[in-house]
This record gives structure tokens, C-alpha cells and sequence, in this order.
């Protein structure tokens, strides 16, 4: 769990420094489409605070994988990266976005939602103490 905390928060992080920083060129990577209103650009920087949280919780959570917080975290971003996934694969094969790094994203996503779920089985089979 250890390891999956210390790369989502690392992912998680540089994305969200990324929206912040510059949302427009992040979205037009992403989805081949810039988020060019100021709206677009305000729920950019908004998503982009939202990952650098992300990032932190995963952060701090990493070296405690045994108490119920860091799980806690876990089952969040098992939720997170599940419908991250699903939601960029919607946005690629039925609204046709298409950014350079759209099905790398969907991959990254499902694959750490595996991995969220793989930490959180062996939790959920413990007997109770």
C-alpha cells in the first residue's frame, strides 16, 4: 500500500500543479480540447487544487498503511480512479475528445484502480480484532 500511496500522490500532484498553472494546455493534452472561457479555466484551476489534496492525503497516508485512514484513502481513490476512467473513456469514445494523453490517462487510472482494490481485499478478509 506503501507504494501505491507514494506514486497516486505523486501523479495525483504534478497534474494538479499542472491544471493550476496552466489549465489551458493541460486540458488541450488531455482531451485535445482547451478550456477557453474563464469558467472553463476557474473549474480547471478548482480540479487542479482538488488533485494537489489529493495528492497530500496520499502523501501523509503512505507510511501509516495499516490504520484505517490510509485505507480509508485507498478506498477513496479506488472510487476516484474508477470513475476518472470512466469518465475520460466516455469523453474519448462518445463525446470524441482526443488529447495525446487521453487513453494513457484512462490505462493510468484503471490500473491504479486495481491496484486500490488488490490493497483493499486482503483488508476486507481480516478477521475483525
Amino acid at each position: 500500500m506503501k507504494l501505491l500511496l507514494t506514486i497516486t500522490a505523486l501523479v495525483e500532484a504534478a497534474g494538479g500543479v499542472a491544471l493550476l498553472a496552466v489549465p489551458a494546455l493541460s486540458a488541450t493534452i488531455l482531451l485535445g480540447a482547451p478550456l477557453d472561457t474563464q469558467i472553463g479555466l476557474t473549474v480547471g484551476r478548482v480540479a487542479g487544487a482538488a488533485l494537489v489534496t489529493l495528492g497530500i492525503a496520499c502523501w501523509r497516508a503512505r507510511g501509516d498503511d495499516s490504520c484505517r485512514a490510509a485505507t480509508g484513502i485507498v478506498a477513496a481513490m479506488l472510487f476516484y480512479n474508477t470513475a476518472v476512467a470512466a469518465i475520460l473513456a466516455w469523453a474519448g469514445l462518445s463525446e470524441g475528445l482526443v488529447g495525446l494523453l487521453l487513453w494513457p490517462a484512462v490505462i493510468l487510472h484503471a490500473v491504479l484502480a486495481g491496484w486500490c482494490l488488490a490493497c483493499l481485499l486482503p483488508i476486507a478478509h481480516r478477521p475483525a480484532a
